[in-house]
């Protein structure tokens, strides 16, 4: 339902308290706040003299400006799982004022012209004690390709203050949503795909991964990530997911590393698992030891996924090998 001193055009929306009587703004603030941002609790002062805020589609973006008075939103446990907006995460430039934001067991208090970012899947609180203008990206949270606990790594802090990708984004996104709604629909599309690029590459840094596009440099940090996984291989628990964790940077960057061996990560380790097993598999010293057993030592789990493998590999089975490397033996 439509709200009034609302008005809708084919580029947004915008939101004003202007003209509105004064009994009237307080509540229709509270809505207009909630109605941009997802389901949120609303706390605003008991008089409210001016808000606004105006939304425009960039690709499949949601750019918003908002300009408004002291007030709380809370995104609660309860509000987010009956909402339906938590698959999104808001990147928010403070343009003017200050602001504390609560997120994942951190509270921080950010000034004008700060860039942070807070994820809409989990409870957040936002405290804005004074007049405020924020310029905000609102975007899937899937186009970062984060992991969860990347995510809860990088909301409610500070983003790039003191990097020189950090002082180029912030002043970008606000720019961006001041002119988000003069785009036609296809320059709005590519004109997305780079800032969220941007921003992914922001993030990235902030979590501390080695972003150098050098080759000399990516290389160095392929040779330490194999290295680890070498000394790991017998851990059943060495996934993906658990290298990049170590290493502070996303299963995104990680996979792309590997991509200069032209070999997905988990094809990598299940060749180095190989080779050992067929080293071991090799050793007089060594013939006590079931294949089975081997196998598993090295991180196989499934025997007959293991034998598979081998011999794709090889060419041989690991029973055919063992007879002809080390002598014969029961598996």
């Amino acid at each position: 339902m439509e709200i009034p001193g609302t008005e809708r055009s084919a580029t947004g929306t915008h939101y004003t308290t202007q003209g509105l009587p004064a009994s009237r703004r307080r509540a229709y603030w509270r809505e207009a706040l909630s109605r941009t941002f997802g389901a949120v609790d609303m706390k605003v002062g008991d008089e409210v003299e001016h808000g606004a805020i105006r939304t425009s589609l960039l690709g499949p973006l949601q750019a918003v400006a908002v300009e408004g008075e002291p007030h709380q939103a809370e995104r609660s446990r309860r509000l987010v799982a009956a909402s339906n907006s938590d698959e999104y995460v808001v990147v928010k430039h403070l343009s003017h004022g200050t602001l504390r934001v609560e997120q994942d067991a951190r509270e921080t208090h950010l000034t004008t012209g700060t860039l942070f970012m807070y994820d809409m899947a989990r409870p957040v609180r936002l405290t804005v004690p004074e007049r405020f203008r924020t310029k905000s990206l609102v975007l899937p949270r899937r186009a970062l390709g984060l992991s969860e606990s990347d995510f809860r790594r990088i909301t409610a802090v500070p983003l790039g203050a003191d990097t020189p990708l950090g002082r180029l984004v912030p002043p970008l996104v606000s720019r961006l949503v001041d002119s988000a709604a003069t785009y036609q629909a296809h320059t709005g599309g590519s004109v997305a795909a780079h800032a969220v690029s941007l921003i992914q590459t922001l993030v990235e840094e902030q979590l501390g991964f080695d972003l150098q596009d050098t080759p000399d440099a990516a290389r160095t940090t392929l040779l330490r990530i194999q290295a680890y996984i070498g000394e790991h291989l017998t851990d059943r628990d060495l996934t993906p997911e658990a290298i990049a964790r170590h290493h502070h940077m996303s299963v995104r960057y990680l996979h792309k590393l590997f991509e200069l061996e032209g070999v997905t990560v988990h094809r990598w380790i299940q060749r180095r698992r190989l080779d050992e097993c067929r080293r071991a598999l090799g050793r007089r010293d060594a013939r006590d030891r079931s294949i089975a057993a081997v196998a598993h030592h090295w991180g196989f789990v499934s025997a007959t996924h293991f034998s598979r493998s081998f011999k794709d590999a090889f060419g041989v089975s690991p029973r055919e090998w063992r007879n002809t490397a080390g002598g014969t033996t029961q598996p």
